[in-house]
């Protein structure tokens, strides 16, 4: 991609007017504009036929922000909607409240994507136009935003089709970019404000994976995808686990690099007086299967008036140092309540400690790290989510926050749900139930687990749903029960106890077929204070069964594979899974056992998608077998014409290069016979013809540039008398002379040349040039052709390896 940058700061608003818009304006127009104006200023202050709220045209900045970050790059888009078009546009960018007349009106700087769609107007430096007025649907350009204390950038766009200018002050064609706070730069979109709500709140945390091969088909890596353990915790605004813009810990780059949240955990207790909940659900191997398969992981924290913030993070895996989470969802609203419920979709970030830009990229340490930010579709083009054309990233995951029940006073009580709103209870728990007769209740549902995690007294708490009252004079009880408790490892009575992690998964059982056993293990966390021995066990054993009808007859299989794809694009279709035999009968039997299944798949519906293609076909060969060509590729239409006009492309074709094809010799035509070289007797005579082409690449060889064949004048007399004798030497003497003449340009007999010149400098330094050289004629016998006698010249090839 070759940029051009502007040569003057240009900024956002786009008006778009072609080479012919001028047709559209009148002299007295441009006459009333004063001639101290610029060029620009008048082509703001244009007139000409506009057609207002047209919608069928619209100016789009990519990411569709709010706010601008001074200094960083964005992709702006102006489009028509199939089947309108345009023919000219203009790009011009101005400060809010600024008519243009001035330079320092005008913010920004634009860059040009593609010089053959778009160039900087020559009379106005600051705005971007067509290249030529032909039939259009969309141009884009890079803007840099400009520098901190500009303000806001009010976006316009004008685009021209025939005569008519269609120009809008606001809608589609009308974006206002204000400059983002320097206070909440990359990490935040408001601040946090104090809590004033009373009481606490408990929530259920809900992580819904959606990063699937269906989803995000591009080197989507089918053996190892996962989601790591998710960990976060409730947590005071003194108190921050991650933010975009701020820079990874220890236990953030852990989480995002090997999926460990042992340290993130650890940095998280270690901010007790901070963190209410620690917040913890498990890994999901794999990353994606049906609800009706596998629950989606949870889990249950609360939120009071200090810490009523909440953060988790959770890895992409495999994947560089790539995650998914919230950083410092408040729970608090302005009314002085509890938020009910939130749905928050989510997409990969960097946590900025390694460099890879796919999924299996090796270990490649960023340094000096880097600040976490979201990951963009322009990020590289080896990326997983990549797309030249700036789109959105497709959501990877969705978390559900919902809050379950609220306990102690309320200052802003909105009741949700015959539950919602409940008192304090005694924290002792009562020894009998009385409930009345009147009151007709669910079962309790199990306790919860303890707010504690620590040895330090907490609370648990259990609920249960009251279905009917049948006397509304007799008063019915709470529907919740608390009762306190500690953390894991602790009791009440033994003082000295000691802190325990989470089990470890189970290992492999011990044997590949029938009952065997094993095992899981964890550590200890924290010692007793008072220097006393752990007593809890640190590993637990149990049996297992492999292939429980185990016989010589049976075989051993893998996991079941990832599902393939569905057969159909849309409608109902089917799919398959496989698994390979890991260990044969040992009877040497054939296992019976099946390797495939196949299911169901339903995809949207056929009727909806007017544009469905099939993937794109592999690439042709090159069109030619040595040098430059062209090679194309295919996809097919595979929805109904009557569902909707499709106006993407078909088929692409990009330029290939093969090694440069072979050049054989070229020679000129053979000269003519020259005469004998013997005035009696037996002789010969010769021709020659020169090199024009060296062979290269392999090309065919020279073949002879000198030919001979033998010549007979008369019989030599035997006795001739001394004065014929002379006669005849002197005539043999001077025809020696002529033929030694004409030896040194063998090549042009009846020619006496110059030796060849040194060959020229090459033309050019790569890519093909061409040297010469030259022979000239230094004398003309008598017997010679005129025209077979003149000045030489030779060309060859050479620096013929690419630039």
């Amino acid at each position: 991609m070759r940029l051009s940058l502007a040569p003057r700061r240009p900024a956002l608003l786009a008006l778009a007017l072609p080479l012919a818009v001028a047709l559209a304006f009148s002299d007295e127009t441009l006459d009333k504009v004063a001639k101290s104006e610029g060029y620009c200023s008048r082509i703001l202050r244009a007139q000409g036929t506009r057609r207002e709220g047209y919608t069928e045209f619209s100016l789009r900045v990519e990411g569709d922000p709010e706010s601008y970050k001074p200094g960083s790059s964005y992709r702006v888009t102006l489009s028509a909607a199939p089947p309108s078009y345009f023919r000219g546009f203009t790009l011009i960018a101005l400060k809010e409240n600024r008519e243009g007349d001035k330079e320092e009106d005008h913010a920004g700087t634009f860059q040009i994507i593609d010089e053959e769609e778009t160039q900087f107007m020559s009379n106005c430096p600051v705005a971007v136009t067509e290249s030529t007025p032909r039939r259009r649907t969309r141009i884009q350009v890079f803007w840099i935003a400009p520098p901190a204390g500009t303000g806001c950038v009010i976006l316009k766009a004008s685009i021209v089709q025939k005569r008519i200018i269609y120009f809008q002050d606001e809608g589609s064609l009308t974006k206002k970019l204000c400059e983002q706070d320097s206070t909440f730069d990359g990490v935040t979109d408001k601040p946090i404000l104090d809590c004033c709500a009373c009481g606490t709140a408990k929530y259920r945390l809900t992580f819904y994976g959606n990063w699937s091969e269906k989803t995000h088909p591009k080197d989507y890596p089918r053996r190892a995808n996962h989601w790591s353990a998710i960990i976060g915790g409730s947590h005071s605004k003194n108190y921050v686990l991650w933010e975009y813009g701020g820079y990874a810990s220890e236990g953030v780059k852990q989480v995002a690099e090997l999926g460990s949240p042992v340290k993130m955990e650890e940095e998280i207790r270690q901010q007790s007086d901070e963190v209410l909940t620690v917040i913890k659900a498990k890994a999901q191997w794999p990353a994606w299967q049906p609800l009706n398969v596998r629950a989606a992981p949870s889990a249950e924290f609360s939120v009071d008036r200090t810490r009523h913030l909440m953060s988790f993070l959770t890895m992409m895996g495999p994947s560089p140092d790539w995650n998914v989470g919230l950083s410092a969802e408040d729970l608090c609203t302005k009314e002085c309540g509890w938020v009910q419920k939130v749905v928050q979709d989510l997409i990969p970030w960097d946590a900025g400690t390694d460099s890879g830009v796919t999924y299996e990229s090796p270990n490649k340490p960023t340094i000096p790290q880097e600040k976490i930010r979201p990951l963009t579709s322009l990020d590289h083009p080896q990326s997983p989510f990549y797309d030249p054309e700036g789109g959105s990233i497709t959501q990877v995951a969705r978390v559900v926050i919902e809050r379950i029940a609220r306990k102690g006073e309320q200052c802003n009580i909105v009741p949700d749900n015959v539950d919602d709103i409940v008192a304090d209870l005694a924290p002792e728990e009562k020894d009998e139930d009385d409930t009345p007769e009147t009151c007709i209740y669910s079962n309790w549902s199990p306790w919860s687990a303890c707010s504690s995690s620590t040895c330090e007294k907490g609370k648990r708490m259990r609920q249960r749903m009251l279905k009917a009252q049948l006397d509304l004079s007799v008063p019915c009880p709470d529907t919740q029960d608390f009762q306190p408790c500690m953390g894991p490892g602790c009791s009440d009575e033994d003082g000295s106890t000691c802190t325990m992690s989470e089990w470890i998964i189970w290992s492999p059982c011990s044997i590949s077929c029938g009952t065997g056993m094993r095992s899981r293990e964890r550590y200890v966390k924290q010692f007793p204070e008072d220097g006393s021995v752990c007593t809890l066990p640190t590993e637990e054993t149990e049996k297992c069964t492999v292939n429980e009808e185990c016989s010589p007859s049976s075989c051993l299989m893998t996991e079941w594979g990832e599902w393939d794809e569905c057969s159909a694009t849309c409608g109902l279709g089917t799919r398959k899974r496989h698994r390979m035999v890991k260990m044969s009968p040992a009877d040497g039997s054939m296992c019976k056992a099946e390797t495939s299944q196949s299911e169901k798949c339903m995809m949207p519906e056929c009727h909806t998608i007017p544009c469905l293609l099939s993937p794109w076909s592999e690439w042709s060969d090159c069109s030619v077998t040595c040098g430059k060509g062209v090679r194309t590729r295919q996809r097919l239409l595979k929805s109904l014409a009557e569902l909707g006009d499709c106006n993407e492309e078909l088929e692409q074709v990009e330029k290939c290069m093969l090694p440069e094809c072979p050049i054989d010799c070229e020679l000129t035509e053979w000269s003519q016979w020259s005469e004998c070289n013997k005035s009696c007797g037996k002789g010969h005579m010769i021709r020659t013809r020169m090199i024009q082409m060296e062979p290269q690449f392999g090309g065919a060889h020279c073949p002879e540039t000198v030919q001979r064949k033998k010549c007979r004048i008369r019989k030599c007399l035997r006795n001739p008398s001394v004065q014929k004798l002379r006669w005849r030497e002197a005539r043999e003497s001077r025809r020696s002379e002529q033929l030694r003449e004409e030896s040194d340009g063998e090549q042009f007999p009846g020619c006496k040349m110059r030796p060849w010149t040194t060959w020229s400098e090459c033309t050019k330094l790569c890519g093909g040039g061409i040297q010469e050289r030259y022979m000239t004629v230094k004398k003309r016998f008598k017997s010679s052709q005129f025209t077979s006698c003149k000045d030489k010249k030779e060309i060859r090839a050479c620096n013929v390896h690419p630039c």
